[in-house]
């Protein structure tokens, strides 16, 4: 018999953000620093507002982690975001900068 005690899917210590593609220690440390703890939590904010939040206590974000961000809401690999997804998110970032 399971014991259900541990397996509250509304427990966001049971929903790790590195299941997702593309989020590893880092920027999991990076998205919880800013207040993104859980998967919903990042599909909420979206990746645009998520990678600004983050560029706000780090200035090292990139491109690369914009389209990692918006990969990991889609649940692929950024390198798999279709060219007019990847078109969209450099025309953010560059008038970001």
């Amino acid at each position: 018999m399971m014991d259900n005690n541990h397996s509250n899917p509304n427990n966001s210590e049971n929903v790790n953000l590195t299941k997702l593609p593309n989020i590893g220690k880092e920027i999991k440390k990076q998205l919880q620093a800013v207040g993104i703890n859980t998967p919903e939590d990042l599909a909420a904010v979206g990746s645009h507002e998520a990678w600004l939040k983050i560029r706000a206590i780090n200035s090292s974000a990139c491109y690369n982690r914009l389209c990692a961000l918006e990969g990991a809401i889609r649940g692929v690999r950024w390198h798999d975001l279709n060219e007019a997804v990847k078109n969209d998110l450099k025309a953010f970032y560059k008038d970001s900068r």
